[in-house]
C-alpha cells in the first residue's frame, strides 16, 4: 500500500509538498507603526498567487470575510475552527489565492466583515490560463492536513459522473461512510449523498440490512490538480449541518498525469 495512504489512515502527519509553478508572494504588513491597519489595505494579485500577512506588533489577527481563513500564531478555517485568534507577537502567516474574485478580510479584536474597521481586501485577478476542469486525473485520495484520520476517495467514471466516498465518523465518534455519485460541471462536482448502515464484517455481513438513507449535498471545487474544497449540508442530526472543509491530494492513479 502507498506509504502517503497508509499515514493518512493511521492518522499520522502529512507535509504538504506541492505549489504552482510561476505563482508570486506577496507580502501584507499588520499592525506595528501603521497601527490598527492593514499595508497595502487593498492588493491586487494573480490567480494562484499567494500573500503572506506579517505582524509587526499589536493584539491582531487575519479574518477573511467568508470565514476561508482566520489566522495568526496558525491558521484555521471552517474545517478547522480552532486557532488564528487575535494575539501579539512577530506571527507571519502564507495564504493561496486560487480563484478570481475580492476577498475582503479583518482584525477580529479592530474590525469585522465588509470593511468594518481595521480591515483589507485581495483582489484576485485572472492569470490568463484556462479554467481549472475536472477530468479523470482527480481520481484517488484527498484529505485536509489539519484533520488527519479521515478523507474522501474521488473517482471520475467519465466526462460528465464521478463517484465519492467520505471516509468520516459522526459527532459521537462512530466511523462512517458517506458516498454518492454527482455531476461535473467545470471545476465543481456536486451530489446528493447517503450514509451506508446495517453491515456487518464477514461472514455475518448481510446484504439485506443495508440501508442508505439521504445525508446531504457535497458540493466539491477544484482550483488545480491538488488543491480544492468540499461544502456540505446535512440533513443528518448525528453531523454538523454545514461547512467547509479545504482539500488536498493524498495518492493518485499511476499513469495518468494532471490535468488530464
Amino acid at each position: 500500500m502507498n506509504l502517503r495512504l497508509v499515514r493518512w489512515l493511521a492518522g499520522a502527519g502529512l507535509l504538504w509538498l506541492a505549489g504552482q509553478a510561476g505563482a508570486a508572494n506577496h507580502t501584507v504588513e499588520v499592525g506595528g507603526v501603521i497601527g490598527f491597519s492593514y499595508s497595502p489595505a487593498t492588493l491586487t494579485i494573480k490567480r494562484g498567487d499567494t500573500v503572506t500577512f506579517i505582524n509587526r506588533g499589536g493584539v491582531h489577527n487575519v479574518v477573511a470575510d467568508d470565514n476561508s481563513f482566520r489566522c495568526s500564531t496558525t491558521c484555521a478555517g471552517p474545517g478547522n475552527p480552532n486557532g488564528g485568534n487575535a494575539v501579539s507577537g512577530n506571527w507571519s502567516q502564507t495564504v493561496a489565492f486560487n480563484e478570481t474574485g475580492t476577498k475582503g478580510y479583518y482584525c477580529s479584536a479592530h474590525g469585522g466583515p465588509g470593511g468594518v474597521g481595521m480591515s483589507g481586501r485581495i483582489i484576485v485577478e485572472d492569470d490568463g490560463t484556462p479554467p481549472f476542469a475536472v477530468g479523470p486525473s482527480l481520481s484517488g485520495n484527498w484529505f485536509n492536513p489539519a484533520e488527519n484520520g479521515h478523507g474522501f476517495q474521488f473517482e471520475v467514471v467519465n466526462a460528465t459522473t464521478a463517484i465519492v466516498i467520505w471516509f468520516t465518523f459522526d459527532n459521537a465518534g462512530n466511523q462512517a461512510w458517506i458516498f454518492g455519485s454527482g455531476t461535473i460541471d467545470g471545476n465543481r462536482l456536486v451530489m446528493q449523498a447517503v450514509k451506508s448502515t446495517g453491515g456487518r464484517f464477514p461472514p455475518n455481513f448481510n446484504p439485506a440490512n443495508i440501508t442508505n438513507p439521504p445525508w446531504g449535498t457535497l458540493t466539491f471545487t477544484f482550483t488545480g490538480c491538488n488543491a480544492g474544497k468540499v461544502d456540505w449540508t446535512s440533513v443528518d442530526p448525528n453531523f454538523t449541518a454545514s461547512g467547509t472543509l479545504p482539500l488536498e491530494r493524498v495518492t493518485s492513479i499511476a499513469g495518468v498525469n494532471c490535468p488530464q
